[in-house]
């Protein structure tokens, strides 16, 4: 099971950095703020000014959130009625999931901001990563492992 938690935060994390970071550019951001700004969620404010050491922090807090949502969806499919869902329903539910929490509280509590998206294209960047790159690829591993 830990070799399967660490495969799958490193791959989630992966997958939802690169996202992340082309989102960034195609935005018109900058990588390395978007970054630091990850950093300044549990850092602080200050984190937004370390340049290089800025940008590895927010990656640092990145896995270890990751490590979070992984561990939790690890423990939560242990229930016989998860394992038999479907794992694209059960992938797109836990990703649609960790949305609501990211966006509904985590982002809010922290940085003031509430969560009240403009439109659809505010509802679809952050939730499509959540189900494509964490929720599905979790869901089809564990039933992967399950049937073998």
């Amino acid at each position: 099971m830990r070799r399967l938690f660490i495969r799958m935060t490193l791959l989630c994390g992966v997958l939802d950095a690169i996202y992340a970071s082309i989102w960034s550019i195609l935005a018109g951001g900058n990588v390395g703020r978007t970054w630091r700004y990850v950093a300044s969620g549990p850092l602080g404010d200050q984190a937004k000014e370390w340049g290089a050491t800025g940008i590895f922090a927010g990656l640092a807090v990145h896995f270890l959130l990751m490590a979070v949502m992984v561990g939790a969806f690890l423990w939560i499919v242990r229930a016989p009625w998860l394992k038999a869902m479907n794992p694209w329903l059960l992938g797109t539910v836990y990703g649609l999931g960790l949305y609501l929490v990211m966006n509904g509280l985590v982002v809010p509590i922290r940085f003031g901001t509430p969560f009240n998206p403009a439109g659809i294209k505010d509802v679809l960047l952050p939730l499509f990563p959540h189900i494509a790159f964490i929720g599905i690829p979790l869901a089809l591993a564990a039933r992967r492992i399950q049937h073998s």
